[in-house]
């Protein structure tokens, strides 16, 4: 008898445990904020599509910024709404939990960056995300979204 509540004991433990890896996860909403002012901006949905990372803007959370267009921008994203705007597009796992590509937009200067992004291994609740121009970077931290 003993064996068997043991064995259930474990079989809940590892249940419990690999829900808990799972929540873990880069996808989903986060909470974008300015590493300047330490204010919140907008949200970010990160999805995935055909094995590659993108995200979009869903909302803004700056007061008077809801209606805000991407002035800044080039191509087919200039005077483009913010919200619905893809900021990231086509990253690449590299390693675990790791994300890399050429294309994180900041909407407010219309620069595109090379990136990394990945979850902070002390709090999977705060993405990290690195944008570089040549050997210099810049590290914002977000924070996942209530959904």
């Amino acid at each position: 008898m003993s064996f068997k509540k043991n064995s259930v004991f474990l079989l809940l433990a590892f249940l419990s445990l690999s829900f808990s890896v799972n929540a873990q996860s880069i996808f989903g909403r986060w909470k974008t904020i300015d590493d300047k002012t330490g204010k919140p901006k907008a949200i970010v949905h990160i999805y995935r599509q055909q094995g590659k990372m993108f995200g979009k803007i869903e909302k803004v959370l700056e007061k008077n910024r809801q209606n805000a267009v991407c002035k800044k921008c080039e191509g087919d994203k200039k005077d483009q709404p913010i919200v619905g705007l893809e900021i990231m597009a086509g990253l690449v796992k590299n390693g675990e939990g790791e994300w890399k590509g050429k294309n994180l937009l900041d909407p407010e200067s219309g620069t595109t960056y090379r990136c990394k992004i990945w979850l902070n291994p002390k709090d999977p609740n705060e993405l990290m995300v690195r944008g570089y121009i040549a050997f210099l970077y810049r590290t914002q931290t977000w924070i996942r979204a209530k959904e």
